[in-house]
């Protein structure tokens, strides 16, 4: 699936809940299942800065595909950076770094974030387009 296509699903996907309790708890189901960072990862350098609660991202290129794994030791940042993995991973450099990123606004989720939340978001798409920059220029 393309990137766009993905946010379109997770924007409906959001849509079905009725209140930011559900959007919230959905979040936080998505967050239970994230495929796991290896341990071995789980390192300083893959820690994204920015964030309130320790937040790993590694990436590897794959042919010519990013595949992103990450965790969280807070349960509702291991959701948002779900919801990130799941729109970036498998998807080509160039297309990382083209996206539109509108869908977050769309499902509401900066705005129902506390300010350290939402920098957290802002430093995590901004790691994971890093990781897009410098895969990019590799090839």
């Amino acid at each position: 699936m393309k990137i766009k296509e993905i946010q379109d699903e997770i924007v409906d996907e959001f849509s079905m809940f009725d209140d930011w309790m559900e959007r919230y708890e959905y979040i936080i189901e998505l967050g239970k299942k994230l495929p796991l960072i290896k341990e071995e990862y789980k390192t300083e350098n893959n820690i994204i800065k920015g964030c309130q609660s320790k937040v790993w991202l590694q990436g590897e290129q794959t042919d010519d595909k990013i595949i992103f794994t990450a965790d969280s030791d807070a349960i509702l940042t291991k959701g948002i950076i779900a919801i990130l993995i799941r729109t970036f991973s498998n998807q080509k450099a160039s297309d990382i770094l083209e996206a539109d990123l509108n869908f977050i606004d769309e499902i509401g989720l900066k705005e129902h974030l506390s300010p350290t939340r939402a920098n957290g978001l802002v430093s995590m798409i901004k790691n994971i387009k890093m990781y897009a920059l410098a895969f990019s220029t590799r090839n």
